[in-house]
């Protein structure tokens, strides 16, 4: 007889932005006349910029000539790409890599969830709160045992060390989803020196590193002594616009050995068991990113959602509610106000005014009394949103 992986009956049945989206749908199919502004889930609405299209297209004229086709790629990414994002680090994050620490993929999702193969199940999980909600299902379908520490208004959603919980994998997000609070040079020099005393590792999520403007850490490898205790998790997603064409890539440095055992070639083996690599068409396209008019137009599209972020920490400043996130972060984080729930709130917005958020305590007990709003809607669309919560809210 089939046995289940029962551990799939203690995570929610429905992920959290499913949730919402339900709740938009019921609420546009009753109210057919009120476009509702989507400020909720992170998706981006700028087209991909001309270099990336026009490298899509030539790599896909190439696959289908004799010459230019191409099978199965290498799993841990083409060189030309590899090699890109090398540079990349050297000149704008003033890092060294080697290439080699470089492993290509679908995206930042697919790499933090599937990173969780290389290590044992009886591992202690250490994870913030409020959190992006795939750390912590990604464990509980594997039954580990997970503990929390506490993001609150009173740290600035940025938990330090504590040295009353045991660990062993830590997970750390900066610039944060959900809350856009960014860890200072000082403070991940803590995590590096507390994580490493213990023999332990740091899952760091760098996804929105170049949304950075106030001078903390774009990469966690800035700090000394990181490349002995933390993996980096980067994407394209919201750098570049490939939240639908999927590509990131994940650092594994060489120095990482436990037990004996080297996380990058366990990586390496694992991807070349269970992952059959980037499309090349992708990684062309992504290669694109990276040079030097590429990143003169990503960060144009970065631009754009930076003022969007101003346009919506103005308002909460003239509205008087506290906020965190907007300025190295697409994501503007605030107080509920009049004391409301979070989901309270994201009716009460809804229906008020027909604008969608993300409740808070979707990503933990800490976010009870918190909302998400996002930049990544266009100009129009976030001007017009902020007037209409202002409205609402000073009634």
């Amino acid at each position: 007889m089939v046995k289940i992986n029962k551990n799939y009956a203690k995570i929610k049945e429905t992920y959290l932005f499913s949730e919402t989206a339900k709740k938009i749908a019921a609420f546009s199919e009753k109210h057919p006349e009120i476009q509702v502004i989507k400020m909720s889930i992170g998706d981006v609405t700028k087209p991909l910029i001309p270099e990336v299209t026009e490298a899509m297209k030539k790599a896909s004229e190439e696959m289908g000539t004799q010459k230019g086709f191409h099978g199965y790629g290498p799993e841990q990414g083409y060189d030309f790409l590899k090699d890109k994002i090398k540079k990349y680090y050297e000149q704008y994050i003033k890092v060294n890599l080697d290439a080699d620490e470089i492993f290509i993929s679908d995206g930042a999702k697919s790499d933090i969830a599937n990173i969780t193969d290389i290590f044992s199940n009886d591992n202690i999980i250490v994870i913030p709160d409020p959190v992006y909600p795939v750390y912590v299902d990604s464990n509980i379908m594997l039954g580990r045992e997970i503990k929390y520490i506490h993001g609150t208004e009173e740290n600035g959603f940025l938990p330090m060390p504590d040295p009353t919980v045991e660990g062993d994998i830590f997970y750390l997000c900066s610039p944060n989803n959900p809350t856009g609070a960014a860890y200072s040079h000082e403070q991940l020099k803590k995590w590096i020196d507390f994580v490493s005393e213990r023999k332990g590792i740091i899952l760091y999520d760098a996804a929105y590193e170049s949304f950075v403007t106030s001078g903390a850490p774009r990469s966690v490898y800035e700090i000394e002594g990181a490349k002995n205790c933390a993996i980096e998790f980067c994407s394209l997603s919201k750098t570049a616009g490939f939240t639908g064409t999927r590509c990131g890539y994940t650092i594994v440095p060489k120095n990482l050995i436990f037990d004996g055992f080297s996380l990058n070639k366990m990586w390496l083996r694992r991807q070349t068991t269970k992952f059959n690599g980037v499309s090349y068409v992708v990684q062309r396209a992504a290669e694109a990113v990276f040079s030097d008019t590429g990143l003169k137009n990503i960060r144009k599209t970065i631009n754009y959602y930076q003022r969007n972020a101003r346009i919506m920490t103005d308002t909460l400043k003239k509205l008087g509610i506290s906020f965190t996130g907007g300025e190295d972060s697409p994501y503007v984080w605030f107080k509920v106000p009049d004391g409301m729930s979070s989901w309270e709130f994201f009716d009460y917005l809804l229906n008020g005014c027909g604008v969608a958020g993300t409740p808070g305590s979707g990503f933990g007990n800490c976010g009870e009394g918190y909302f998400r709003l996002t930049a990544f809607n266009t100009y129009e669309n976030t001007v017009e949103a902020m007037s209409r919560i202002e409205k609402l809210l000073k009634k």
